[in-house]
C-alpha cells in the first residue's frame, strides 16, 4: 500500500488520458484508442510508483478490473460468431426482408425503439439485443433510406432502457444491492425518470421519422433491395429460429454464454441452404469454420456492389462480416482501457478526485443528486467501464444521501439514470466499444439516443425540485445511525484483534 497521491498529481493522470485519447481518436481522422490508452496507463502507473504504491499491488488491481470484463468479452467473441453463422445462414437477411415489408419508413425509428426495449426489458441485455435484433435493424433502416447512425440511436435508446428497468438485468441487481435499496423498489422508482425519458424519445423519434428524407425511400429501390436479398440468400420464416430461441432462452434465464453459442450453432444448418460449404475442403475459403472465425467473406452469389452505388455498397457491407475476428480489435481496447481503470481505482486516484468532487454539492439536495451522475458519467470516462461507474459512486455517495435523509432508492435510481444509461457514449468504454462493434457506427448516433442522454438530465430535474425524492422518517434514519455505529465498533474490534 502507497500513500495518499496528492490532487494534482491525480489531475495530470486525468489529463493526460483526455490529451492522449484526443489526439487518438479525435484530431487524427480514424485514429484508434489503444495507443492512448497504453500512454495514460503508463502515467498513471508512475504517478502511483512515485507515491509507494508496488507494481505488484497496481498488477492486481488490473487484472481484477479485466476480470470484471471478461464475461463481457467472451460475450463479445460469442456474439461475433454469432453474427457471422447468421448472416451466412441467412438468418439476419430474412428478419431484415421481412421487417423492410412490415415497418412503415415513417414510423421505422419509433419502431426500432420501441422493439429494441421489449426485447431488452425481456432479455435484460442491450448487448443481446443490439447484436441481434440491432444488427438487423440496422440493415433495414438503410433499405428504407436512414442513415446508420440515426438508427443506431434508436436501438441503443430501446436497448438500455430494457437494460436498466429489467429485473433480469445485472445493472438493475448491482445498483440497488451498492445503495441499499431492495430490488423491485428500484424498479418501481426508476419509473418515474426512465418513463418520461422513453416517451420523449418516442415522440422525438415519430417527429424525424415523418420529417427525413427517408420517411419517403423510393418504393422502386425498396424493391430492388428486396430483389436483392432474395437474389443471394435463401429467405424463410424457419430462419427465425436461431433469434427466437436467443430471446426465449435469456427470457427463461438461460446463462447468456450458453445461450449464444447455441444461438450462433443454430445458424450452421442454415449455411447449407445458402451454397456455403459446411465441410471444410477444396481450399475453400467460405466453410464453417472460417466464417465462425473471419465472417461471411462475399455473398453466397458473388455478387459485388457497383463503386457509384451507395446503399447497396452498404448492404453488401452489412449481410458479409462477422465472425469472431471481427471482435478480437474491441476486445483489446477493452482490455487496455481496464489496465488504466484498474491502476487509477487501484491507487486511489479516482476515489480522491470522486471526494473532492463531493464537495461541490454544497450539502444541498440538488448538487448531490448532480454530483452523483456526474460522477457516473465521469467514471465511465475514466475507468471504462460500467460496473465501477455504479460501484464507484455508490459507495463515496451513500452516506451522503442518508445524512440528507435521503431513501436509498434515491441513490440507486440516480446510479443507474447516469452510470447504466451513459456507459456507450465513450468508445473506450466496454459498452461504448460493444454498441459501436456490434452496430458498425461511430459516435455520430449519441445525439440521436435520445433516452441515453434526456434521462440523466431528467433524473437531475428530479433532484434539484425533490419530485419524487423519498426522504426517510425519524425511525428510519435512527436506524441507519444504529448500524453505522455497530459497523465502526465491529471494524475497532477487527482492528485490534
Amino acid at each position: 500500500m502507497g500513500r495518499k497521491i496528492p490532487m494534482w498529481q491525480c489531475l495530470i493522470a486525468i489529463i493526460a488520458m483526455v490529451v492522449f485519447l484526443f489526439w487518438n481518436v479525435m484530431k487524427d481522422e480514424g485514429g484508434e484508442a489503444h495507443g492512448g490508452l497504453i500512454m495514460a496507463a503508463l502515467v498513471a502507473g508512475i504517478i502511483g510508483a512515485a507515491n509507494g504504491w508496488k507494481w505488484s499491488y497496481m498488477e492486481q488491481g488490473i487484472l481484477a478490473a479485466i476480470n470484471r470484463s471478461m464475461q463481457a468479452m467472451l460475450i463479445l467473441a460469442v456474439v461475433g460468431v454469432m453474427i457471422g453463422t447468421w448472416k451466412a445462414g441467412g438468418v439476419i437477411p430474412s428478419m431484415m426482408y421481412y421487417g423492410i415489408q412490415i415497418i412503415s419508413p415513417k414510423i421505422f425509428l419509433f419502431t426500432a425503439a420501441l422493439l429494441c426495449s421489449i426485447i431488452s426489458l425481456a432479455t435484460g441485455s442491450s448487448w443481446s439485443t443490439a447484436g441481434s435484433m440491432g444488427v438487423a435493424l440496422i440493415g433495414i433502416g438503410t433499405a428504407l433510406g436512414f442513415p446508420d447512425y440515426m438508427a443506431a440511436g434508436a436501438i441503443v435508446s430501446g436497448a438500455y432502457f430494457g437494460d436498466k428497468m429489467s429485473p433480469l438485468s445485472d445493472t438493475t441487481n448491482l445498483a440497488p444491492a451498492v445503495a441499499g435499496s431492495t430490488l423491485f423498489e428500484h424498479i418501481k422508482h426508476m419509473v418515474y425518470t426512465v418513463g418520461p425519458s422513453l416517451i420523449i424519445a418516442f415522440i422525438v423519434y415519430l417527429i424525424l421519422g415523418f420529417t427525413h428524407k427517408g420517411g419517403a425511400a423510393d418504393e422502386s429501390q425498396i424493391t430492388m433491395i428486396l430483389d436483392f436479398i432474395k437474389d443471394n440468400f435463401s429467405i424463410g420464416v424457419l430462419y427465425l429460429i436461431p433469434p427466437v430461441f436467443v430471446i426465449v432462452a435469456v427470457i427463461v434465464k438461460m446463462p447468456a454464454l450458453p445461450a449464444l453459442i447455441v444461438g450462433a450453432l443454430l445458424g450452421v444448418p442454415f449455411m447449407a441452404a445458402q451454397g456455403i460449404r459446411i465441410i471444410p475442403g477444396g481450399g475453400e475459403a467460405s466453410n464453417v469454420f472460417n466464417i465462425m472465425n473471419n465472417g461471411l467473406v462475399s455473398l453466397p452469389s458473388g455478387y459485388e456492389a457497383p463503386e457509384d452505388d451507395l446503399v447497396m455498397t452498404k448492404l453488401v457491407n452489412l449481410l458479409t462480416g462477422g465472425g469472431l475476428q471481427s471482435m478480437m480489435w474491441t476486445i483489446s481496447l477493452i482490455m487496455l482501457a481496464m489496465c488504466f481503470g484498474g491502476i487509477v481505482d487501484s491507487t486511489g486516484i479516482m476515489g480522491n478526485l470522486a471526494d473532492a468532487i463531493l464537495k461541490l454539492a454544497r450539502g444541498t439536495r440538488g448538487g448531490l443528486v448532480i454530483v452523483t451522475e456526474l460522477t457516473c458519467v465521469f467514471v465511465n470516462a475514466i475507468c471504462c467501464d460500467q460496473y465501477l461507474s455504479i460501484i464507484l459512486p455508490g459507495r463515496m455517495y451513500k452516506e451522503a444521501f442518508e445524512d440528507r435523509r435521503l431513501k436509498a432508492k434515491n441513490l440507486s435510481r440516480c446510479l443507474e439514470d447516469s452510470g447504466t444509461i451513459t456507459s456507450n457514449f465513450f468508445p473506450w468504454n466496454t459498452c461504448g466499444a460493444t454498441m459501436r462493434s456490434f452496430l458498425q457506427v461511430n459516435s455520430a448516433y449519441i445525439p440521436f439516443a435520445v433516452l441515453n442522454w434526456v434521462n440523466p438530465l431528467v433524473s437531475m430535474f428530479y433532484g434539484v425540485t425533490g419530485i419524487t425524492m423519498e426522504e426517510m422518517t425519524e425511525e428510519e434514519y435512527q436506524k441507519i445511525l444504529e448500524e453505522r455505529e455497530i459497523e465502526k465498533k465491529a471494524a475497532l474490534e477487527a482492528a485490534e484483534a
